[in-house]
């Protein structure tokens, strides 16, 4: 019999702990200690109170909740006294059908790991939609963490133990993330298909308008007619357009959505689960037999990426009115230009204006995206409330200082420019972590024809720093441009700098913030704030319309732009039910 919220709530200290025996490996005090929280409002919030028990105990607790656990293919498999749940799970791997050769590298992974950490190498095996990871997988996975920091690899370890946890209560409570499976999967099938000279690495690569980013928007247009819009079809920049109609004819329109091009050698997860969200919404509206009483329209937009030409925010641009004329004359790599492309894609360029939106007709934007970044995986929180989108500003500077001899110019007489580079990017990561929730970043550091036994005469660099609002980006680079004119005076250099981007801030409406803070809440699931410090097609409707974002916790630490960048079904199911809960409060409130 399935275990339910009600049952534990109502049982007694140690009964209640008694049936959740085995969801934690061996550490009955878990279980114990969580008592003290309830009531439980849902399966989601007891898991949060879990994983929270866990965060707050001493590193030996920790230590020993590692330590209980078995290691991967290890004796206590081969000597088949694993505990049932861990049986199950190593099975479903297929670790219980390891070839000779598979099996000797996983046990030389296991002493590997255990000489460096002194615990066994914990992995959800049956990874982040619960079916299993493969053993290449696995093994891919232990090789990489085998190198991590020691402190980082045990919260690593932990939050695979909160991951195994969440499937064995899945499994007492007989819960299955059906739309989180399906937004899983939809992901899944988008991403076979990738740009030539990636799919033969097995990469994801999606830019704009190549064969695969239009089999991406065929494949979507399609399921949309699938599973019940009114109406789909591609827009003339290539957008895919989505629309459930209102109750009425003349409702006003909810717009959401995100993009599904990608960065080269990119995740399946960035924008693509903004698109299909929603779309796990409409399908169940549909099954329903349900109208809201206002129109749902769910763009899929075509560019956001800026990778094969420089016009970032493309496709939602062009529903406010800013696409650019001047961008079809770009070409990319191959000299083909974005007028060629467009043709080619049988886009009408005449068209262009007609698709920009009345915001006079819409109630507002709203977009679910993943973090791609650690904090939601970190706090062992799954969803995540965006305050603003960061503003932003890049330059790109030189400082020029003398080339000379590396052995026969003395440490005093030396015109470094590399030097002075090295000490204004110190400065600015210490500037910007006075604020807080800024952050400054030399991604680009160049010195041109530089030689081993040479002082550096010339360092090229990037500068970009951002923060939640305008004005505290602006003193963010206030500062760290006079401390660069003061180091390059002080070391008798010079310097030049352009500006080469400026974003403002994209604050949430207030009121659509507190609608996504509401329909978390209803779940039962910790409410937690957080500035965007990417950018978001959120900040071109921004420009129109009141938006709000919601984030979905990433795993592997969050990592974005990544071929790791990964979430489970379960924090999908949850991104899908509050966004379920965002339109049945609206539907309310327009009554």
């Amino acid at each position: 019999m399935a275990l339910t919220v009600d049952q534990l709530n109502t049982a007694s200290p140690d009964e209640a702990a008694n049936l959740l025996e085995g969801v934690y490996e061996h550490s009955p005090w878990i279980a114990r200690r969580a008592m003290a929280s309830r009531p439980f409002r849902s399966l989601a919030h007891l898991k949060e109170v879990l994983a929270h028990v866990v965060s707050t105990a001493e590193q030996k607790e920790q230590l020993g909740l590692i330590t209980a656990h078995p290691e991967l293919a290890g004796k206590a498999m081969v000597s088949k006294t694993l505990t049932a749940e861990s049986s199950h799970e190593q099975g479903k791997a297929g670790l219980t059908e390891c070839t000779p050769e598979e099996f000797e590298k996983i046990q030389k992974l296991n002493s590997d790991y255990n000489a460096r950490f002194g615990f066994p190498f914990i992995l959800a095996v049956r990874g982040p939609r619960g079916t299993g990871l493969s053993k290449r997988e696995i093994i891919e996975t232990f090789e990489r963490r085998v190198f991590n920091h020691p402190e980082f690899e045990r919260a690593e370890a932990l939050r695979n133990i909160h991951r195994i946890a969440e499937i064995r209560l899945n499994d007492k409570f007989a819960v299955e993330p059906t739309l989180g499976n399906e937004v899983w999967d939809w992901q899944e099938q988008l991403s076979k298909h990738t740009d030539p000279g990636y799919a033969e690495k097995g990469q994801l690569t999606v830019t704009y308008l190549t064969d695969a980013h239009r089999a991406c928007a065929a494949q979507i247009v399609g399921w949309m007619r699938e599973i019940g819009f009114d109406s789909a079809h591609i827009d003339a920049v290539g957008n895919v357009v989505g629309r459930y109609e209102g109750a009425t004819p003349d409702a006003k329109t909810l717009l959401t959505g995100s993009h599904f091009d990608t960065v080269r050698n990119g995740g399946k997860y960035d924008g693509r689960l903004g698109i299909f969200v929603p779309m796990a919404c409409v399908r169940e509206l549909k099954k329903q037999g349900r109208r809201l009483p206002f129109a749902f329209e769910v763009v899929g937009f075509a560019e956001e990426e800026g990778q094969r030409y420089k016009a970032t925010f493309l496709g939602s641009g062009a529903l406010i009115g800013h696409f650019d004329n001047k961008w079809l004359d770009q070409k990319d790599v191959d000299g083909i230009s974005m007028r060629e492309a467009m043709q080619h894609a049988g886009l009408k360029l005449e068209d262009i204006p007609k698709i920009q939106r009345d915001p006079a007709k819409y109630l507002g934007f709203v977009e679910v995206h993943i973090e791609q970044g650690p904090v939601l995986n970190e706090l062992d929180i799954p969803l995540g409330i965006v305050t603003s989108i960061n503003g932003g500003v890049r330059y790109v500077g030189e400082v020029i200082g003398m080339a000379s001899h590396a052995g026969t110019t003395p440490m005093d007489r030396r015109r470094d420019a590399a030097c002075a580079v090295a000490e204004l990017i110190l400065f600015a990561e210490k500037r910007a972590a006075k604020d807080g929730d800024s952050v400054a970043t030399v991604g680009m550091l160049q010195v041109p024809n530089g030689s081993i036994n040479v002082v550096p005469g010339v360092c090229k660099f990037s500068l970009d720093m951002r923060a939640p609002n305008d004005p505290q980006r602006d003193a963010l680079a206030k500062d760290v441009l006079a401390e660069l004119a003061a180091i390059c005076e002080r070391r008798g250099l010079r310097h030049t700098l352009e500006e080469s981007m400026r974003a403002a801030a994209a604050p949430s409406a207030p009121a659509w913030q507190q609608r996504w803070e509401k329909a978390v809440d209803s779940l039962g699931v910790q409410l937690f704030r957080m500035p965007s410090g990417a950018g978001h097609d959120a900040m071109k409707l921004h420009e129109v319309m009141p938006q709000a974002m919601l984030f979905v916790r990433g795993i592997n630490s969050g990592i974005s732009h990544n071929p790791l960048e990964s979430s489970t079904n379960d924090d999908m199911q949850l991104a899908v039910e509050a966004f379920q809960k965002l339109l049945d409060n609206l539907a309310l409130e327009q009554d």
